[in-house]
């Protein structure tokens, strides 16, 4: 059914950021998450799900732009667009460093790979806009985790994996809406938004797992049960898995429900300033992006 977008995206800022991390150049220990073994192979399962991930949300939401009449929506699509390619680029170049470290990216990555593909080939295209509507929430959940706390800043001390997770949390709340209101637009209901996040939290859930598993068989420090355990309990008091961190992701099966409804504005121009301004921290990122 569709819905009234016009005046929702006319405030919205998506522009597509050129920058480029230099990670064949990075210096990475092996557990780069301040040297904690869970936390470590749980950000590189992420990082894992975002390339193929990116590319599957471009698609889904590219088959739909040709019916998007409003100009301001049609913009917002441009600049989500642009950005989830960046993002998807500046992972792959983060996991090819995280394979030299030994981790199992390239599995990872595959295994993503063929679970889009067949959705791709046995999935309506609808149900495809939903999924990257619901997943898209899920991301924008953990971003908003990331720009309200300090876990990036205290979990490690590589400061191109701290810019890569803010800029990356600024960009997905800036373009949280975007697939959400197209698939309003063009095909949405409130029954097939539903059960698709649904589907996509038994997915998610379910690739976190299969990943960590893969990624830390592959760990000897793993094998050790004292340490691993430690690191376990550690991380149960991570706020990405906080109580008021799934009751944000769950507010999606609420009627009504809309992504704006969680207002990050202030937010995100606190972190625009912090990272992109002349002299903010991603200043030299976003020049050596543009002469590439």
């Amino acid at each position: 059914m569709a819905t009234e977008t016009g005046p929702r995206t006319e405030y919205r800022n998506v522009p597509t950021r050129r920058v480029d991390f230099g990670f064949g150049e990075v210096d990475l220990p092996r557990h780069f998450m301040g040297g904690d073994l869970f936390t470590s192979h749980m950000v590189v399962v992420l990082s894992c799900l975002f390339p193929e991930g990116e590319d599957f949300f471009v698609e889904s939401v590219r088959n739909y732009r040709d019916r998007i009449t409003d100009p301001g929506m049609r913009r917002q699509v441009a600049g989500f667009i642009g950005q989830e390619a960046v993002h998807g680029r500046e992972h792959r170049s983060f996991n090819e460093a995280l394979g030299e470290l030994g981790y199992p990216t390239r599995i990872m990555d595959a295994r993503i790979r063929i679970m889009l593909g067949i959705l791709r080939r046995t999935w309506p295209k609808s149900w495809q806009l939903a999924l990257t509507a619901a997943l898209e929430h899920y991301t924008a959940t953990l971003a908003e985790v990331l720009l309200t706390t300090d876990m990036i800043e205290n979990e490690t001390d590589i400061e191109e994996v701290r810019q890569l997770f803010w800029w990356h949390a600024v960009e997905e709340s800036e373009h949280k809406a975007v697939a959400f209101d197209v698939f309003e637009d063009v095909c949405g209901s409130e029954r097939t938004r539903v059960n698709v996040m649904r589907f996509a939290t038994f997915g998610f859930l379910m690739s976190i797992t299969i990943g960590l598993l893969i990624s830390l068989a592959t760990d000897r420090s793993a094998w050790n049960p004292v340490r691993l355990g430690r690191s376990i309990r550690r991380f149960r008091n991570n706020p990405m898995v906080s109580s008021r961190t799934w009751k944000q992701i769950f507010d999606y099966h609420r009627r009504g429900f809309h992504p704006e409804d969680s207002d990050t504005t202030e937010l995100l121009e606190r972190w625009r300033d912090e990272l992109f301004s002349e002299d903010g921290r991603m200043a030299d990122k976003l020049r050596a992006g543009q002469a590439a």
